[in-house]
């Protein structure tokens, strides 16, 4: 006796697409949302987002040697990050703008320094958290215009900008990642320089000290490679 075979339909619509896996960028913007409540902006295709500067925090940029040496004056949660030879120290809201009269409080404001702030209305490439590691290579660097500049304050008062060497800000190959990671769920503002902190109040590294240092040590990198330049013949 010959049985009869059971048809069997297909409901596409019942059958779930299969899940895309999850793109590094969006893991690392998920991060900082979900997890420390900052405001991301998506990268370009192949590039880490970027976190905006100003409503949580400012940005003081130096030399990796200098800001090693600024280390001491900072608390163990006060969040810095690296790219390739430059570090990155978080500093309160609002100090970029401080940044050039503490300079020229502190007589360094006439000496060209290696160093810039990112304030209110920049962008910084997001580093990627420490246990994630180099998993993201940087297709597109950033654009070193305006955002990677030194805010100085002119002679009629008006601050004027001082762009990096494109070396200095494009030719870093790779992800930027966190030397000491901000911690999850804790209030970031609480560890980050500022100049209020002279008074001696609150718990907050001294900005002043930590300009002081990095000043000093680079201009002691510029003297260094000024040394080592060889002398034009006469």
């Amino acid at each position: 006796m010959v049985g009869t075979r059971p048809v069997i339909t297909t409901d596409h619509a019942t059958i779930p697409l299969p899940r895309r896996p999850l793109d590094p960028s969006d893991q690392v913007r998920r991060w900082y949302e979900n997890e420390l409540g900052w405001p991301v902006v998506p990268g370009a295709p192949g590039s880490p987002p970027c976190l905006r500067v100003g409503p949580r925090f400012d940005v003081l940029e130096v030399p990796a040697a200098a800001g090693h040496a600024a280390l001491r004056h900072l608390v163990p949660g006060s969040p810095v990050a690296v790219r390739g030879d430059r570090m990155r120290l978080l500093i309160a809201a609002g100090s970029a703008d401080e940044v050039p009269g503490a300079l020229d409080w502190l007589e360094w404001g006439t000496l060209p320094l290696d160093l810039a702030t990112l304030g209110e209305g920049d962008l910084m490439e997001a580093p990627l958290p420490s246990e994630w590691g180099r998993v993201m290579a940087v297709r597109h660097p950033l654009d070193p215009g305006p955002r990677a500049a030194v805010r100085r304050s002119g002679p009629s008062g008006v601050c004027a900008v001082r762009p990096l060497p494109l070396d200095r800000v494009c030719a870093v190959q790779g992800a930027a990642v966190w030397l000491r990671p901000p911690e999850p769920g804790g209030e970031v503002e609480t560890s980050l320089p500022t100049l209020s902190a002279m008074g001696g109040g609150g718990g907050a590294p001294d900005l002043v000290r930590v300009l002081d240092t990095v000043a000093t040590h680079c201009h002691r990198l510029r003297l260094r490679r000024v040394g080592t330049q060889p002398t034009a013949c006469p």
